[in-house]
């Protein structure tokens, strides 16, 4: 049985989205167990460009990535830090 999840990327991130994504957002299917960190090293995401990490609207700080576990059906949006002030 298939898992997927909503992988939302903002601003200057969506260039590392699937193809076929539509609006910042792509559905994607999930590896068995596939924790946070997994998943941002999967689609080459700077770790110096993933600052706010959401799942299902809760923050996951940078030394949860690693042990949180994804889920089928939820879904992760992630942003690079703001520049402005």
């Amino acid at each position: 049985m298939s898992h997927h999840l909503t992988f939302k990327l903002y601003a200057s991130l969506g260039q590392y989205l699937p193809t076929g994504a539509v609006d910042n957002k792509a559905t994607i299917e999930l590896a068995p167990d596939e924790t946070l960190a997994q998943l941002i090293a999967r689609f080459n995401l700077p770790e110096r460009l993933v600052h706010l990490v959401l799942v299902d609207g809760v923050y996951i700080a940078p030394e949860a990535r690693a042990t949180r576990t994804l889920n089928d059906g939820e879904t992760v949006a992630i942003w690079p830090p703001v520049a402005g002030g």
